[in-house]
């Protein structure tokens, strides 16, 4: 039987990325969060955050050599998405594929449902 895919997918330039931020903080018990608060020009915001442990409720897998935390509370909000890692001329950021978002703001950081 196959294992089913990460609720969230991280895919391996997001995580060497984060390898490379939590291997500066100097902590390799931090575990990338994923969350989602209301907010932003949009409705919702995407949380990215370090933590060491969870919170309850989360649900924890590892990819590509990164813990990962979803919020439980989020979980209905970024089921299938996935975070990529971009660097162009005009920045670097993490960005959001989310297939349950309607629209997206300008800057990529809010969604709506």
């Amino acid at each position: 039987m196959a294992d089913a895919p990460p609720p969230v997918v991280l895919t391996e330039r997001a995580a060497d990325r984060l390898k490379t931020l939590i291997s500066r903080e100097g902590n390799d018990n931090l575990k990338f969060r994923v969350s989602v608060s209301g907010g932003g020009c949009s409705g919702f915001s995407y949380g990215f955050d370090f933590a060491e442990t969870g919170e309850p409720g989360d649900l924890e897998t590892e990819q590509h050599g990164v813990k990962v935390l979803i919020d439980g509370m989020a979980m209905m909000y970024v089921l299938g998405a996935e975070i990529d890692y971009k660097e162009s001329l005009v920045g670097a950021a993490f960005s959001v594929s989310n297939p349950n978002a309607s629209s997206h703001c300008g800057c990529g950081s809010s969604f709506s449902i």
